[in-house]
């Protein structure tokens, strides 16, 4: 048995058995790790061995608290998500060697959950990219093929993931950051509706975006850790009081008396055919299954792109004002004046595409361009709203492409920022909008890149789309697949 490979709900049972230690599967990892992290860098930081402890720990202390539902299971952390006395950089170097002293309310819930921090995954900096290229300590590599891109911005998550690097892990998605990385990786990703999951200890990118959520290797796994990090927090202005039910019982058989839409706007020319393809062969087999599909249209889509690159930037530039050398972060030596340490730390701290959007928001909020772009920009956002209540009158849930390309290579958009921003051009609206969005397996290019299927639903209607992910996951051999790194 390669013990790298099992799922959460695959591990709990062996734990609680007593046929698997916490301890064997932890050391399968990060021997797993050692071999393929110079090819795959999908970690800025790992704990071996505060993790070989805490699995020697639930080792010993037995598995019978059915409240320690991750007791003995090795996970990894985004690097955006504060866990107190380890290292959370951002991916940035003006946060290089920055130790919360605190935890997120997320890494809370994991700790007390039981699980096994293994370390924290790299991403782009400041969660700002769609390629993982933006990390100011290296890129990380999709598994599926090294010279290509594993997406972003929780790539590293997505490819630890992928390349059994972890049993499971969390990302952040603010524009699609979790959904288009583990579309290009062959994994499952989960944004949740915005207020589901608190975002206390999250360090911000753009606040009324941002959202923690689940990379796992199956549906089953996405629902448990849903179970986990869901729920009110009061610590959170944003967190929504809504009861939270239990994700797994979501998870059964037959899609009887489910309307599936399928919205017009995002099967267009130019997208790739290899992409369309898998897509409708997922819904033909969702139709098999007892779906109902019916065509929709969500007309404002054509808007989500430019309506998010003007709101984004804007809070980005508000939020990373606080990085100014000097209560924490890095500093610049060179600055004569406390104006040219102010410029010097920034310039020298935060990398290109980062400057990028903090010029592009400050640009945006500034005198005389406020009403022309963050105020129409906001009144967009409320229009691709309104589409989506208004669609869900007539179907339970959307199906969509996640990307309309396959994982790009390794350097091909880097230069070109508007091609790299258009290819989260089907996870944006759902993220202005923000309502949960799963992304499943549900294909391979003839390159043998994954394809991934997006599944949209109303606000806290996560069961719905765990549901229908589910079912397509039973149906189809995709997700049985893995990278042909062995």
């Amino acid at each position: 048995m390669e013990l790298y490979r099992l799922t959460i709900h695959e591990m709990r049972s062996l734990l609680d058995s007593g046929e698997v230690t916490a301890e064997a599967v932890t050391r399968s990892i990060f021997e797993r790790i050692r071999r393929l992290e110079p090819e795959v860098a999908a970690y800025i930081t790992l704990l071996h061995e505060s993790a070989m402890e805490q699995a020697r720990y639930w080792d010993q202390r037995g598995y019978q608290d059915r409240e320690a539902v991750l007791a003995g299971i090795p996970l990894a952390v985004k690097d955006v998500i504060c866990t107190k006395g380890v290292r959370t950089t951002c991916g940035s170097r003006i946060l290089a060697d920055f130790i919360p002293p605190f935890d997120s309310t997320v890494a809370e819930k994991l700790k007390r959950a039981g699980c096994i921090l293994l370390g924290k995954t790299n991403m782009d900096e400041f969660a700002m990219g769609s390629s993982n290229e933006n990390s100011a300590f290296t890129s990380t590599r999709n598994p599926w093929s090294l010279d290509h891109i594993p997406g972003g911005s929780s790539g590293g998550s997505a490819a630890a993931v992928s390349a059994d690097e972890c049993i499971a892990a969390m990302g952040s998605d603010t524009g699609g950051s979790i959904r288009q990385p583990a579309s290009h990786c062959g994994v499952v990703g989960l944004k949740p509706t915005y207020g589901r999951v608190s975002r206390y200890g999250l360090v911000a990118f753009a606040s009324s975006f941002d959202q923690i959520g689940p990379i796992t290797k199956d549906v089953t796994d996405a629902a448990i850790l849903l179970n986990v990090i869901a729920g009110y927090d009061r610590r959170d202005s944003t967190s929504v009081p809504a009861k939270r039910p239990d994700y797994t019982q979501s998870l059964v058989e037959g899609l009887q008396g489910i309307t599936v839409g399928i919205p017009r706007q995002y099967f267009v020319e130019g997208m790739d055919l290899e992409v369309d393809r898998s897509a409708r062969e997922a819904i033909r087999i969702l139709e098999h299954l007892g779906a109902k599909a019916v065509d929709v249209s969500l007309p404002h889509t054509e808007y989500g792109v430019a309506a998010y690159y003007i709101i984004a930037p804007c809070e980005a530039s508000s939020n990373l004002a606080r990085y100014d050398g000097v209560k924490y972060g890095y500093r610049s030596r060179d600055g004569k004046t406390l104006m040219e340490m102010y410029r010097k730390s920034r310039s020298q701290g935060f990398g290109p595409e980062v400057k990028r959007r903090i010029m592009l928001g400050t640009y945006a909020l500034s005198a005389g361009y406020y009403d022309a772009y963050y105020k129409k920009a906001s009144q967009v956002r409320t229009l691709i709203r309104e589409d989506f209540l208004e669609v869900f009158k007539q179907c339970q849930v959307l199906v969509t492409p996640v990307a309309p390309t396959p994982a790009f290579a390794l350097g091909e958009k880097v230069d070109d920022p508007l091609q790299m921003y258009l290819s989260d051009v089907f996870t944006l609206p759902a993220s202005l909008a923000g309502i949960p969005g799963l992304a499943v397996p549900c294909g391979c290019s003839s390159y043998g890149l994954p394809i991934g299927l997006q599944i949209l639903a109303p606000h806290f209607e996560e069961g719905l789309a765990l549901r229908v992910g589910y079912n397509l996951e039973k149906n189809t051999d995709v997700h049985h697949r893995h990278p042909p790194l062995d």
